[in-house]
């Protein structure tokens, strides 16, 4: 039973439920485009960013509309996550999968014909059950939302077959809108969901993939569990995801980090389904505070307050380490992805490539892993990169959220040790691997270099002098810049591409890059200065209500919800409604209790001043697309007020050695900074000594030098003070 919709819904009346039902004031980029157009009763494909609102696209048409809206998704496994949330916020839903009892199922198909349901999310292989599509006839619905549409297409990074069942929609339903959602589809994706489908004449909207509170930063691996653990103790009290490629690196990661005192707990396809829900309900009601997995925990997840996802292997494409690192920051918070990047887990994805049956599926497999590898090794701005990918152009010079536009990038001229390894390459054939080569150029004792002579051509030993982490990273380098390339065999051996012989022959140079990275490892984002310990004893509250109701704790309110009321301290109903994510029913649910809590934290702090309307104070965050030019000058503007170093980081949200790297710019560009200010005249002249003594530009060479007496922010400011006063040439 279906019925043709009109334009029936005033903006003011979508508007006031958005507040009264949902609890914002505002909608996000194009959340109110794509509403209208489903309130009129079209077609549509959005591809909405992980945390863009995509889910508010179709619940709030589903309060408004008469019938029921069926969500068609994958996740088995947050259906009743979903199901709850949308509960919460007051509308009537439930879900049907293949883990309900039969008596609980017949339960739902009553509430859908008796129309005491607003939405209803369902498997895709629900199509396939006897009777289903005859039953959906009969009943009033409001629309079909397909989530994750990606799946339906074979150039998807994800594709299921079950969802081809959708296919046949629009034929059986002709007078229900179908739309669809994915937060990760190209062009080409694009196209073919549509055709799939079948949509006729749908609005499509291509949300920006832009992230501006995700921090993006590619570490080269060397003790993957160490680095992981380093990262974590870094950020104690945060909740992460840690991707593993096996379920054996899953295993011993997490037990790497349970043995270091980490609340961590697996998740992977090797462990009884029990199990996995179970872990997975811990990490959601924040009884753990990491979850180290496979891809198999994918998109089962809907927490809000992941604030870091750790890729402990590079993904296979774009597509999914967008959508997995996507999983943080959901709530809008600042939010790091970390990606530990080798050569060595290339290889591995590259020999399951190569067992691929299908020629077209492998030549697809093999052009998004070179997509992957070249964001990972690029030395631009990363999330310039990826927006590049999805066909959208950052406009920004300097996205001020990621490692290489924080951080500070040095050509340094290592021409005469890429013509060491290049030779020793071309000397044994190119049937080596990286390990080989390195032992070579070390001069290693080896039975195998004995054994075929390799102590005897003209490069080895040529490089004794210097350790086999330095010669690994040359060798990475002249990867990434593809003067080699890597033989597809199970052991790849390392063979020379035309670009290397000019270098080979001494007709040109090869730089290495060499990033310096900030001191800390704080994201630099501006974020409202909320209460603390208020904001904790906030998180008390929802823990112990959430636990109550059986729902996990972001059901009840987000962390950003929580550190609003941290901000503004409401004490009435009235001011408690302006914080975002209250509406009437969770104002009416939850009210009362975190009201308490706010009145007797102010009555135990008598001296707090509240700003009771966060409407009113709120101040826009700054655009991640400023121009690089623009925000340098803002640093100087202060710098002329009298501000230091560290006054100016704080005042803009930036770390020290952003606001480092901008007073070189300046003093670059003439400016007259007196870097007294800023370091210690001792300390100045110490950096000036190494600097004459060393005869290098590399920050990273002083740092070392200087034994841990000098960081890279102080060594940068005194090489542009001497750089400027013609007191040392750059090398």
């Amino acid at each position: 039973m279906t019925e043709t919709m009109t334009s029936q819904f005033s903006r003011e009346e979508i508007k006031r439920t958005l507040k009264s039902v949902f609890g914002f004031s505002e909608f996000r980029d194009n959340q109110e485009h794509i509403i209208t157009a489903i309130l009129q009763g079209q077609d549509l494909f959005a591809s909405m960013p992980t945390g863009g609102g995509k889910s508010l696209c179709y619940q709030l048409p589903a309060y408004l509309l008469k019938g029921a809206c069926i969500v068609i998704s994958p996740l088995i496994s947050l259906m009743k996550d979903q199901v709850d949330a949308a509960k919460a916020t007051g509308l009537r839903a439930a879900c049907i999968n293949s883990t309900l009892p039969a008596f609980e199922i017949h339960a739902v198909y009553e509430k859908l014909q008796n129309l005491e349901l607003d939405i209803l999310y369902i498997a895709p292989e629900r199509f396939a059950a006897a009777g289903f599509t005859a039953m959906l006839k009969k009943t009033p619905l409001s629309m079909f939302a397909v989530d994750e549409a990606h799946c339906i297409s074979e150039w998807g990074h994800d594709f299921r077959p079950d969802y081809l069942l959708l296919s046949d929609l629009k034929k059986e339903f002709p007078g229900v809108p179908v739309t669809a959602f994915t937060a990760s589809a190209t062009e080409d994706v694009q196209r073919d969901i549509i055709q799939k489908l079948n949509l006729h004449k749908p609005v499509e909207v291509r949300a920006s993939f832009n992230r501006p509170n995700l921090f993006y930063h590619v570490v080269k691996k060397t003790a993957a569990h160490y680095q992981i653990l380093e990262y974590i103790q870094q950020h104690p009290r945060e909740q992460g995801i840690v991707y593993r490629t096996t379920r054996q690196d899953v295993d011993n990661t997490c037990e790497f980090l349970v043995r270091a005192g980490i609340k961590a707990l697996p998740y992977h396809a090797g462990l009884d389904n029990s199990i996995r829900k179970s872990n997975q309900d811990a990490f959601n009601r924040d009884e753990v505070d990491v979850v180290v997995a496979t891809v198999a925990f994918g998109m089962g997840i809907d927490k809000s307050n992941i604030r870091f996802v750790i890729h402990g292997d590079i993904p296979k494409n774009i597509e999914s380490y967008y959508q997995e690192t996507g999983r943080s920051g959901r709530d809008g918070g600042p939010s790091r992805c970390v990606l530990l990047y080798s050569w060595s887990d290339i290889h591995k994805i590259r020999y399951f490539i190569n067992a691929m049956d299908d020629t077209a599926q492998k030549t697809i497999a093999e052009k998004k892993l070179n997509e992957m590898i070249r964001y990972a090794s690029t030395n631009t701005c990363r999330r310039k990169y990826i927006l590049n990918y999805f066909g959208e152009v950052f406009s920004g010079e300097n996205c001020n959220t990621c490692d290489t536009c924080t951080g500070t990038t040095e050509r340094i001229d290592a021409t005469v040790d890429a013509r060491i390894i290049l030779s020793a390459i071309a000397r044994t054939g190119g049937r080596f691997g990286a390990g080989h080569i390195v032992d070579i150029v070390k001069g290693a004792n080896t039975e195998k270099i004995r054994r075929l002579g390799h102590d005897t051509i003209k490069t080895y030993g040529k490089g004794k002098d210097k350790d086999k982490n330095y010669w690994r990273s040359v060798i990475d380098e002249l990867l990434s810049q593809e003067f080699l390339a890597h033989s597809d065999d199970i052991y790849p051996t390392l063979k020379l591409l035309p670009g290397a012989r000019p270098i080979l022959k001494g007709n040109d140079n090869f730089y290495i890059i060499e990033k310096d990275e900030p001191d800390n490892d704080k994201t630099p984002f501006q974020g409202s200065a909320c209460n603390e310990a208020l904001f904790q004893q906030l998180r008390t509250v929802r823990k112990n209500i959430a636990d109550e109701k059986g729902v996990p704790p972001f059901v009840v309110f987000s962390d950003m919800s929580l550190k609003e009321m941290s901000s503004y301290y409401p004490v009435t109903e009235n001011e408690f409604l302006l914080i975002n994510g209250v509406g009437r029913v969770k104002l009416h649910d939850y009210g009362e209790s975190f009201l308490n809590k706010i009145r007797l934290f102010l009555e135990e702090n008598p001296d707090i001043n509240r700003d009771t309307n966060p409407r009113k104070r709120a101040k826009p965050r700054q655009s991640p697309g400023i121009k690089k030019s623009q925000t340098i000058d803002v640093t100087g503007e202060l710098l002329a007020q009298g501000f230091t170093c560290a006054e100016i980081a704080e005042t803009r949200g930036l770390t020290p050695s952003t606001i480092a790297g901008h007073i070189e710019k300046l003093i670059m560009r003439g400016h007259d900074i007196d870097i007294n200010r800023h370091i210690q005249s001792e300390k100045k002249s110490m950096i000036e000594e190494i600097f004459t003594k060393l005869q290098t530009s590399s920050l990273r060479a002083v740092v070392d030098a200087s034994k841990g007496m000098v960081d890279f922010d102080e060594a940068r400011l005194v090489r542009a003070h001497l750089q400027k006063n013609n007191e040392y040439k750059n090398q």
